[in-house]
């Protein structure tokens, strides 16, 4: 089966350069203060601007208004808008509607029952991505790209009617087993491609794609 795979919270040109040249299908940029990989939209643009065409170029938010929405799309080219924060699907309609670029909204996981949320975004969004629920103990958890897994067998057993994206603690070591439980055919990984918290690792990222291409081969 091949995997596809997307690298997010890209803030380096070394770091796009190796997501590019590896065969990232899907690059990641994150615009939300509080995260380490957070860039200002003057930041972003040459770096969206490098993704070679045929890169879905995507922006993820968390909760945006719309002129933080106008302020990046002003100054860089993003072909979807991902969302992983409060967002209903009323909001993800209407933003679709103003922008007219794809959606993708984040559900966040700890158990069976967090997965019904996801019809909630059946009409509007045009991809899922679900990761992993922080626990409510956790510090300065962040809304994504906290390292943490959680059961990938809950997505063996369900079929959805959007393509989707398994995100949380991937890493080089867990990406077979990640993907054959939960028979995931695309990707997101953030954390397990840095050497510290908002900085990403260009050996890392290849060695991640590596892996993935060689999981398509098998």
């Amino acid at each position: 089966m091949s995997v596809a795979v997307k690298i997010c919270g890209l803030n380096s040109i070394e770091a796009v350069a190796a997501a590019v040249a590896g065969g990232a299908q899907f690059t990641g940029f994150v615009f939300y203060p509080p995260s380490p990989r957070h860039l200002t939209p003057e930041q972003a643009a040459p770096l969206v601007r490098s993704v070679a065409p045929g890169i879905t170029r995507v922006g993820v938010f968390v909760d945006p208004d719309d002129t933080l929405l106008d302020a990046v799309l002003a100054k860089a080219p993003f072909d979807m808008l991902q969302f992983h924060g409060s967002e209903t699907p009323d909001r993800i309609g209407a933003i679709k509607r103003r922008y007219g670029r794809k959606t993708m909204k984040a559900i966040k996981v700890a158990s069976e029952l967090d997965l019904q949320q996801a019809k909630e975004f059946f009409a509007v969004a045009d991809w899922l991505m679900f990761d992993t629920k922080a626990p409510k103990d956790m510090q300065n958890a962040l809304p994504g790209g906290n390292a943490l897994a959680f059961d990938w067998d809950l997505l063996r057993r369900r079929s959805w009617p959007l393509p989707w994206m398994l995100s949380g603690g991937l890493n080089v070591d867990n990406l077979a087993e990640a993907v054959k439980t939960s028979r995931a055919e695309t990707v997101d990984v953030s954390s397990g491609v840095e050497r510290r918290p908002g900085e990403k690792d260009p050996d890392k990222i290849r060695a991640f794609l590596a892996r993935a291409q060689a999981l398509g081969r098998v």
